[in-house]
């Protein structure tokens, strides 16, 4: 059981890393918005739209991380690991739809850039930056950045956002020494891109585990032949395998066996082949033996290409 007390641990350290960084990206959010809104700066402002999806983000993480908790009852038998997925494409487009506003503001101030109070506009993104670092720095520290879906897409916005600072401090200083007023709304433009781009990525993400996608990092031949290589075992097929959450996969399968086995044998070769699977990451296995008399055609694989041929076709 050491995965699963790994997995407990890298949990609460996940959660409290996303409460501390909420905390600090939510207040500074609020300073970078009235100080976009004070000096006239649509870079802060895009900036601080860029921070509120951040919060929204970590909030959503960690409410996900909370929920995930929750039991598997009767009615969800899954608990409730799908949440985090769900939030995630909330976010996506969340974080879509700001960058289009950003985008439709930006336009306007192209063609009759206003008046930036540019100092305090520098001031603002430094500190903006220095905040970010920080939030970064706690992440890498305590929190699982690379594997769960969740924390990369929240670590994913702070590094984006890092670039956002620095793009409004750039912006800042040519304001201050080139007088150029359109240096504002060409770093809220790139900082928009940089919002799009994530929430492009984390919808498309998050939409194909609710498509019961094949999961990224695993690949399906390899599966067949992990499962293929116990002896008696003559064919697979049916085979499914998706994400219920991130970090959490599952599989379920038909395969095709010799008629001779008996239940102790065959019991000992399913805990084999779980055993292998949870080396490829696939942590729930449910395969179902048939001897070869027992083919049938009810898998939805089958029904499609069938469909598309144009007739059913049986294996015999």
């Amino acid at each position: 059981m050491a995965d699963y007390h790994d997995h407990n641990h890298a949990h609460n350290t996940n959660k409290k890393t996303l409460f501390i960084s909420f905390l600090i990206i939510a207040s500074y959010m609020f300073i970078e918005a009235i100080g976009g809104y004070l000096t006239n700066s649509l870079a802060l402002l895009a900036d601080a739209g860029h921070m509120l999806s951040d919060a929204f983000s970590l909030a959503i993480a960690l409410i996900a991380f909370k929920l995930g908790e929750k039991v598997a009852s009767q009615s969800k038998t899954f608990g409730y690991k799908r949440f985090e997925i769900i939030a995630a494409v909330l976010n996506g487009v969340t974080l879509i739809l700001i960058a289009l506003y950003i985008f439709y503001e930006a336009i306007e101030r192209f063609t009759n850039p206003p008046e930036v109070a540019s100092t305090g506009m520098l001031i603002i993104s430094s500190i903006g930056l220095a905040v970010n670092i920080l939030v970064a720095w706690i992440m890498m520290r305590g929190g699982d950045v690379e594997e769960n879906l969740n924390m990369r897409g929240a670590f994913l916005h702070v590094i984006s956002d890092m670039l956002g600072s620095v793009g409004a401090i750039i912006a800042a200083l040519l304001i201050m020494f080139f007088g150029w007023g359109w240096a504002d709304p060409l770093a809220s433009v790139i900082v928009a891109v940089l919002v799009l781009r994530s929430g492009y990525y984390v919808t498309k993400s998050a939409v194909h585990v609710l498509m019961e996608g094949t999961p990224q990092n695993i690949d399906m031949n390899d599966v067949i032949q992990t499962i293929k290589k116990s002896a008696g075992i003559q064919s697979v097929h049916d085979l499914h395998i998706w994400s219920i959450t991130s970090g959490l996969n599952a599989l379920s399968s038909h395969v095709v066996v010799n008629n001779e086995l008996t239940i102790a044998e065959s019991e000992k070769m399913i805990h084999k082949i779980e055993h292998d699977l949870e080396h490829k990451g696939i942590q729930h296995v449910t395969i179902q033996f048939e001897t070869s008399e027992h083919k049938h055609d009810n898998s939805i694989l089958c029904k499609v290409k069938a469909e598309s041929t144009g007739h059913l076709h049986h294996h015999h």
